[in-house]
């Protein structure tokens, strides 16, 4: 196993909230140490990892745009 799967191996996804019950389109995300990493709950074994800060400047963007209404 290579040190970054090693990293995501015991690190708790926890699934967004617009995910839904249903099962369908569920996005997952986790930190494990100065890592964000985002993946699809259907397709764990690919992942998209960041540094914390630039995924918290990623997750602001997407909100804000949420709130404003544009696309």
């Amino acid at each position: 196993m290579t040190r970054t799967a090693a990293i995501w191996r015991d690190a708790a996804f926890r699934r967004s909230s617009f995910s839904g019950s249903s099962g369908g389109n569920c996005v997952e995300i986790a930190c494990a140490g100065s890592l964000l990493g985002v993946r699809d709950s259907k397709n764990i074994g690919s992942m998209l990892a960041v540094n914390v800060m630039q995924g918290r400047a990623f997750l602001t963007a997407i909100k804000r745009e949420r709130r404003i209404g544009t696309p």
